[in-house]
């Protein structure tokens, strides 16, 4: 699977953009706060609805306009596909493939998988939960369409279930109404944890050699599901939360609670890990993701690599690097200078300058730098 293209109007510094892509490695260089990010966000929202920073559709689009367009051309065993995504500050997006409009998100996660890695991701093992479920979450979302419904359906339950403990104070009597939705909640937040439970034992299957290679074989990585209730006691630890949860005005039950631990040997990283340990766990964690994308949808998934390279040492670089192998990437960077030390081979590069962006003069495809 390859983007061959994508154009973008009116996209926060953008306002036309037109770039075709190489299967291969593509670099886009320039200087910070150019709006290298951006590009690489499009293609996110693209292929997932959602940026991967968490910004609203009216924070994408620019700040001068009232709408924003996102086209891509995907490419899958030689069939093309077109996304049209028509970004609006006030109203829901709209989107349509190969020009027929789609009601649901889910028609579209799955037609184009990606591997979003930035300096933002490798404090992921440190940072709180919320972080890991969100990892968690946006990728299988991707892979199975049945775990983005479920998870749906879940939050609008824990938000409507929160909205009646508010009113409960006002109204007690609406008590009883609480187990309707302690049930869908079960319903659906039981599947949750089924799906999240074998999610990690696929990435367990994969990071634990990633890991040992990437730590010069010293370390052996595991990754541990901490489900906020098990299954088996979640309708009845629901019920007997239900006083507790009038008085939070919140559901205090539930996998919107859940974490993921990371133990090397029977260390827990997450809390007592030195920071190259947390790093490397986070570099395994995404290369893990690759591979399992791989796996599932037997294709490549597009990987996007913001600006992550400076961030690595010289090892966890050349790893990464070699890593890629056959799939198409979509790297950001301010220079060119990591891929000349290394004798990088990379196909296109692009300079990107205050919402311009050009090919450098002298530069041909299929560069070997």
């Amino acid at each position: 699977m390859i983007i061959k293209s994508l154009e973008l109007q009116d996209y926060r510094n953008y306002e036309l953009l037109n770039l075709t892509f190489d299967k291969g490695t593509n670099i886009l260089y320039g200087d910070n706060a150019q709006g290298k990010t951006n590009i690489l966000e499009a293609i996110f929202v693209a292929a997932t609805t959602k940026s991967h920073k968490g910004s609203k559709d009216k924070d994408i689009v620019n700040f001068n306009k009232e709408e924003a367009h996102i086209r891509t051309y995907i490419e899958k065993e030689g069939i093309e596909t077109r996304v049209d995504m028509h970004l609006r500050k006030n109203k829901s997006k709209g989107i349509a493939i190969d020009g027929q409009k789609i009601k649901k998100a889910a028609e579209l996660l799955g037609l184009c998988n990606v591997v979003f890695f930035s300096p933002e991701d490798l404090s992921i093992i440190k940072e709180g939960p919320a972080e890991r479920r969100r990892f968690v979450d946006m990728e299988l979302c991707q892979l199975d369409n049945f775990y983005l419904y479920n998870l749906n359906n879940y939050n609008k339950i824990v938000n409507q279930r929160n909205k009646l403990l508010k009113d409960l104070f006002f109204q007690p009597e609406l008590k009883e109404t609480l187990n309707i939705w302690d049930s869908q909640l079960v319903s659906y937040g039981s599947k949750i944890i089924e799906r999240r439970k074998l999610f990690v034992e696929q990435l367990n299957e994969i990071i634990f050699d990633i890991h040992k290679k990437l730590s010069g074989g010293k370390e052996e990585l595991k990754i541990v599901y901490e489900p906020d209730v098990k299954m088996e006691e979640y309708e009845k630890k629901l019920f007997y939360s239900q006083d507790k949860d009038i008085k939070a005005k919140m559901t205090t039950v539930g996998p919107h609670r859940d974490d993921f631990s990371f133990y090397v040997g029977d260390v827990d990283i997450r809390k007592f890990g030195s920071q190259g340990q947390q790093r490397t766990a986070a570099l395994s964690l995404k290369l893990s993701e690759i591979e399992l994308v791989k796996r599932i949808t037997k294709d490549t998934p597009i990987l996007l690599l913001d600006d992550v390279l400076s961030e690595l040492d010289n090892n966890r670089q050349n790893y990464l690097l070699n890593s890629i192998g056959d799939i198409q990437t979509i790297i950001t960077c301010t220079g060119l200078e990591e891929f000349v030390n290394n004798r990088f081979e990379i196909d296109r590069v692009f300079k990107v300058t205050d919402g311009v962006v050009t090919i450098p003069e002298g530069t041909i495809e299929r560069n070997q730098v």
